[in-house]
């Protein structure tokens, strides 16, 4: 087993081309996956409305997230975000230096993260 570094990577993305997205693991109930922006944002216009619950950590650099309502979130490295299913949101800022390096992870509202979540 040869244990990989969350920090480190092959590619970093040009600025205003898409994100570099990584499955880490996958399967029926979850998906983990690191994503790399350098100045990459959602195109205009553009909302993501997702039929699964993602819980997001910023790891490394700063962006800020919009909400359809209007609601900037402002993310910096550490910070983390539970965005429900249907939550329209796009991404309207990444920074470039430091790149941001995130963490998602994906899951349904079945899913055992979810029940923990919600029972504390």
């Amino acid at each position: 087993m040869n244990p990989r570094n969350i920090f480190l990577h092959d590619k970093v993305p040009s600025k205003n081309k898409e994100e570099l997205v990584e499955t880490l693991c996958r399967d029926k109930n979850i998906h983990i996956e690191r994503i790399i922006s350098k100045g990459n944002t959602t195109p205009p216009g553009q909302w993501y409305d997702q039929e699964h619950n993602e819980w997001v950590i910023l790891l490394q650099g700063s962006a800020t997230l919009e909400l359809k309502n209007k609601e900037k979130v402002n993310l910096s490295e550490g910070d983390y975000l539970l965005i429900p299913s249907r939550l329209k949101h796009r991404v309207s800022y990444t920074s470039e230096e430091p790149l941001c390096i995130w963490l998602a992870i994906h899951f349904s509202e079945n899913t055992e993260i979810i029940k923990k979540h919600n029972n504390k």
